[in-house]
């Protein structure tokens, strides 16, 4: 048996022991119940955390997830789940070859003008080569681990574990919705035929952009399961945490816009803005004082395994919150919610509701320059709202989450942490007002529809 076989049978037996370690925890919470025994939260959380150490897969992103939406666990559980790593190892030159076999056939190399055997990054589902065209172009090609498929299952079936412990422990929040909609897009992640279509999508959202570039996916060299894509050479983000303010302003408007334009024009968003998702294009050698890196020029968007799109309604229920939240219209505000999809809330759960909505859109309501989130940093960004809601729900909830606002919340509080490691002073809410502009429900509907069937993209249900 080879290395990589080994690897993959080490984690079919984890993945047999994380299941009883978790069974094993669920069961002492249901006996503390049942005896009216509080429980240890923290000691819940450390012993939840040691279970699913082990795992180095889809999990741990869904942990960081889910550590973003208020109460969809514990705090302490959530906090210890977002510490633990989710990428592995990347696989060797022998399993990189027999898998690009597998994927294109016995001659796979020769459809390549190069090919490096060694992956150039590796996270949860698959690994990126580097590789050229035979007309010249450099290309990343994204690899999927096998048997994948199954790994997610296994995955999702602890997370219905972990949310059935915390049902037990009277929630605040109801975690069916949430479940469903983490099961739908880490499914979803694994088919890079989509992926290769939403690609597709965002750059014909983004042709001719200046200061947003998207790869072009080389669909004779891609299957269900291998994604090949022209390489965008850009620096790290964090490399500019030190780079002159104007700089930092330049990345951050181009990410604004990269979020924000996709949504309000076409009801579709980038659902993971994680770090390693942009890459910095900049103009220049360099020579104009910020040194080796360059003066940015915009980002590279990468990564287009994590979209959501949304009903065009919904889209309206995000500017209907905006507007309530700046005219002080609290039926405006309601009415926001139920479009969402919220149901049967009290006035107490529309204020708690209404300090998290009041958080994440702060920034656009406040007409000057401004950071994301002054005298905040990234790691306490949102915790004490989360906090204060965390009360409010679980004396009055519990309330239970729609499916599309779980990455709408989980994207926004990740694209607020990038501003605020490049600690960025923008004038959000004239951004924001010049994003959303003329927005027209019919239009954007229109829109939506024309540029999803010319991608070949579901529309949404």
């Amino acid at each position: 048996m080879n290395n990589e076989e080994n690897r993959f049978s080490a984690r079919a037996a984890r993945y047999v022991k994380v299941g009883a370690n978790v069974g094993g925890l669920a069961a002492r919470v249901a006996g503390e119940r049942l005896f009216g025994v509080e429980h240890d939260m923290a000691r819940g959380a450390a012993d939840l955390a040691a279970a699913l150490g082990g795992l180095k897969g889809p999990l741990m992103k869904v942990a960081q997830l889910l550590s973003t939406i208020p109460e969809a666990l514990p705090a302490d559980y959530a906090r210890e789940l977002a510490q633990l790593q989710s990428s592995a190892p990347a696989m060797g030159p022998a399993f990189a070859k027999r898998r690009m076999q597998a994927e294109l056939g016995p001659d796979w190399a020769k459809r390549f003008s190069a090919f490096d055997v060694n992956a150039a990054a590796s996270a949860s589902l698959g690994q990126v080569h580097r590789a050229t065209a035979h007309d010249g172009r450099a290309l990343a090609v994204k690899l999927q681990y096998p048997d994948m498929p199954s790994a997610v299952e296994a995955d999702l079936m602890q997370l219905k574990a972990v949310f059935a412990i915390h049902a037990r422990l009277n929630p605040a929040v109801e975690t069916g919705e949430i479940l469903k909609e983490i099961s739908a897009r880490l499914r979803e992640e694994l088919d890079y035929e989509l992926e290769a279509r939403h690609t597709k999508l965002y750059a014909s959202i983004f042709a001719g952009d200046r200061h947003i570039h998207v790869p072009e996916v080389l669909q004779e060299l891609s299957t269900k399961r291998l994604l090949t894509m022209t390489w965008l050479e850009g620096r790290k983000l964090l490399d500019y945490k030190g780079a002159p303010l104007e700089h930092r302003n330049t990345i951050a408007r181009a990410m604004f816009r990269a979020w924000w334009f996709p949504f309000s024009h076409y009801g579709v968003i980038h659902g993971d803005p994680h770090l390693g998702n942009y890459t910095i294009f900049t103009e220049g050698d360099g020579a104009d004082g910020a040194g080796a890196l360059g003066t940015p020029a915009g980002i590279n968007l990468l990564d287009y395994g994590c979209i959501r799109s949304f009903r065009t309604p919904f889209v309206q229920g995000v500017i209907d919150l905006y507007n309530g939240l700046l005219r002080g219209d609290r039926d405006l505000i309601v009415h926001a919610y139920e479009t969402w999809g919220f149901r049967g809330l009290s006035s107490e759960l529309i204020d708690g509701l209404t300090i998290w909505a009041r958080f994440i859109y702060g920034p656009l309501l406040d007409d000057r320059e401004r950071s994301i989130a002054e005298s905040t940093t990234p790691g306490e960004y949102g915790r004490k709202e989360a906090f204060t809601v965390h009360r409010i729900l679980r004396d009055k909830g519990p309330v239970k989450v729609p499916r599309e606002f779980v990455f709408m919340d989980r994207a926004a509080i990740g694209l607020g942490g990038v501003f605020l490691h490049l600690d960025a002073r923008q004038n959000w809410y004239r951004l924001f007002n010049e994003t959303i502009e003329g927005f027209d429900l019919a239009t954007v509907a229109e829109r939506q529809r024309r540029a999803f069937i010319a991608a070949g993209v579901p529309l949404p249900e």
